[in-house]
């Protein structure tokens, strides 16, 4: 159907679903930048509601609804999350992964989504190596997409689990999301941030609600044209420099994978961005730390800052779960009612 058939038979009280730019379709979330503040508010509220629903009562929202997780690449908590997220609304889920499925005999991304919405996938949970796939997922089936991550690009869930954790520590209380909720708090995001969707997800959603960013890393791994991505984002190459300016430090693994024949010394990378407790305490003594994982120990942060005090890298992935669920409710039901959220 062509979006126009579409939008006259929609009823005439709710606004219709601009073909485009993306989303096409309201329930998708492809970035990090398709959620107004209002949007952003009701989903923080949702996200919570869910956590304390009883589970019954929340098992009934998306009772049999099918939702299939389209996995190019490997994942331990978002692929869980996700999964453990759409079960406790009720849905059945299918993981398609590449290892297990005709993508492991050639078998395109537009042949594989449309076969998931034939089979009856009323929405699609996409993590792919290659960077714009659910853009292009979603142009082609027009059913909800949920950017699990893709390529080097974006990953909006983690970014929103990020925030939800960033506010329960330094603005617990708040209901609703402004220009100004952040506003005096700095988050150093250290690491390898020119790899790292999670970095890009977290730059285009902080500063939105007046957050500073500050980067920090080797040249190697943080160009300088990334302090031109926007508004409320500097680079700090001196790690300790950038601990004293920070209320929230979020670590990042060497994605080796990505690296593509980058030598780094690692032992200089240690000594100048390895996160140990003695730098924390002397530095940033009162903020806390992230990492969206996978965490490599003795790297990038020692084990006693990893299992510290300071750290909310566990609460980050209990967040994960309800995020996840007011990101799954919100595709099938705003997707139902043809209107943005």
């Amino acid at each position: 159907m062509s979006p126009t058939a579409a939008q006259a038979r929609r009823p005439l009280h709710l606004p219709p679903v601009a073909a485009s730019p993306f989303p096409y379709n309201p329930g998708s979330l492809l970035s990090a930048q398709d959620l107004t503040l209002d949007a952003l508010s009701h989903l923080l509220a949702r996200a919570t509601a869910l956590e304390n629903e009883d589970p019954l009562t929340r098992a009934r929202l998306l009772a049999k609804r099918r939702i299939a997780l389209l996995f190019y690449e490997s994942s331990t908590r978002t692929r869980t999350s996700f999964e453990l997220a759409a079960k406790g609304l009720g849905a059945d889920t299918t993981l398609v992964s590449s290892l297990s499925s005709s993508i492991e005999k050639g078998e395109s991304l537009k042949d594989t989504g449309l076969t998931l919405r034939a089979l009856g996938a009323e929405a699609i949970i996409l993590r792919s190596n290659s960077s714009g796939a659910p853009w292009l997922l979603e142009a082609e089936t027009r059913l909800p997409v949920l950017n699990a991550g893709d390529g080097m690009h974006e990953h909006p869930t983690q970014a929103l689990l990020d925030l939800r954790t960033i506010l329960t520590h330094l603005r617990p209380g708040v209901e609703k999301i402004t220009a100004d909720t952040l506003a005096g708090v700095t988050v150093c995001i250290t690491g390898d941030i020119l790899h790292s969707r999670v970095a890009r997800s977290n730059m285009l959603l902080l500063p939105r609600l007046g957050a500073r960013v500050l980067l920090c890393g080797p040249k190697e791994l943080l160009p300088e044209l990334a302090a031109a991505a926007g508004p409320g984002i500097a680079i700090e190459r001196d790690f300790d420099a950038a601990l004293r300016q920070s209320q929230a430090v979020m670590m990042l693994r060497i994605q080796a994978e990505r690296l593509a024949g980058l030598q780094l010394d690692l032992e200089l990378y240690k000594a100048n961005y390895q996160l140990t407790g003695p730098r924390l305490a002397a530095h940033a003594p009162e903020a806390i730390v992230l990492h969206p994982g996978p965490i490599i120990r003795g790297l990038e942060i020692t084990a006693g800052v990893a299992d510290g005090p300071q750290s909310v890298i566990l609460e980050q992935v209990r967040n994960g779960v309800a995020i996840r669920m007011a990101v799954v409710e919100r595709a099938q039901t705003v997707s139902q009612q043809g209107g943005r959220a």
